[in-house]
């Protein structure tokens, strides 16, 4: 991914560095598919909890280029699903996510004890960012 510039960025950070909604687009044979989902932007990427075996995943598993949209954003990317929420490698990321989400985390929604409870990253590969007149494209 090309780098946003250092104001872009921060635009970014400012927009989508909490708890916000995107839509989430895969496909299936050729069939967009699309879905809000609660995201958290950090770094070129956007970070996701949800389930591994939900059709989002089935459709990145087998096609991992997806697209994205936000306030006056969108973009492409790569979905990379990290695994298990609860796995070593993943606290780091998932104690920001737990406090980004904190509003709405422990609802009963989210069981953390099973293993399909996971974290998809969206690597930002191309986009286009729009700010109070001002076009960023990367």
């Amino acid at each position: 991914m090309k780098e946003f510039s250092q104001e872009a960025e921060q635009v970014m950070i400012e927009r989508f560095g909490k708890d916000t909604i995107i839509s989430l687009a895969t496909t299936e044979n050729a069939t967009p598919y699309v879905r809000y989902v609660n995201a958290y932007y950090e770094n070129g990427a956007f970070y996701v909890i949800t389930h591994a075996l939900s059709n989002k995943m089935k459709h990145i598993k087998d096609n991992p280029v997806v697209a994205i949209a936000g306030e006056w954003f969108t973009a492409h990317g790569n979905g990379v699903c990290l695994g298990y929420f609860g796995k070593k490698e993943n606290c780091v990321i998932a104690e920001k996510l737990k406090k980004v989400f904190a509003e709405w985390i422990d609802n009963g929604h989210t069981d953390f004890n099973d293993e399909n409870t996971i974290i998809l990253r969206v690597e930002l590969t191309d986009g286009l960012l729009l700010s109070h007149g001002t076009r960023y494209e990367f």
